[in-house]
């Protein structure tokens, strides 16, 4: 796998420029550049797509959420992913919303922003462990007493999409799950597909909540 293309867009030169010296160190990331804002990334945009673009959240222009909004409506086959150390329940909505595929923390290790990249390159979704777990206890906490009042019908799941759904509460990819499942990449994501239509959910983390709230996930 070679990835040929990624741009960081942050508005700190030292944080774009150490991000660069930590990717140059991976052989399958052929071409790495910067820019600071909008602007700079339409441009880098103009003379070739990139893969992947990795964004902050807050800069002064334009917010990276904003940003991969755009390149969402744009160009929807490039590849967005969040790094950023203001990460809030908020934010994490507004850019799976906005089509981002992988979100983490800036305090993250190299080992992990290469496996987001990589994640997302591959079209698959990743969260960081931080990620995760601020959904998850936001989510604990405002539905914890309804909970049972509030769960919904289940009896419309089929027992693989049952299978699926407890999967992708396992934080795992979309060849993960094929390979568990001893089905293709392909059927993974038609499933996700049906079993968004059938709940009226629209996101991953959607997904996700539904499960935990009908003890489909055990966390």
């Amino acid at each position: 796998m070679i990835i040929k293309r990624i741009i960081i867009v942050d508005d700190h030169a030292i944080v774009r420029n150490g991000i660069k010296a930590i990717l140059s160190y991976f052989k399958d990331i052929s071409v790495i550049e910067t820019a600071s804002n909008y602007a700079e990334l339409e441009d880098h945009i103009k003379n070739e797509l990139p893969d992947v673009v990795i964004l902050d959240i807050e800069m002064p222009e334009m917010d990276g959420i904003t940003i991969a909004g755009i390149l969402q409506d744009k160009h929807p086959e490039i590849k967005k992913i969040i790094l950023s150390a203001h990460i809030t329940n908020q934010n994490i909505s507004d850019a799976v919303e906005a089509g981002v595929l992988a979100i983490l923390p800036k305090d993250a290790d190299e080992d992990e922003l290469y496996t987001a990249i990589c994640k997302a390159y591959n079209g698959d979704y990743y969260y960081s462990n931080f990620v995760q777990e601020l959904v998850l206890k936001n989510y604990l906490t405002n539905h914890k007493k309804d909970n049972k009042s509030s769960q919904q019908d289940t009896e419309c799941l089929s027992e693989r999409e049952m299978e699926i759904i407890k999967a992708f509460g396992d934080g795992l990819s979309y060849k993960e799950i094929a390979d568990k499942l001893f089905i293709s990449p392909r059927t993974v994501e038609s499933h996700k597909i049906r079993i968004l239509e059938k709940l009226k959910l629209h996101t991953i983390i959607d997904l996700v909540k539904f499960g935990i709230k009908n003890n489909i996930i055990n966390i």
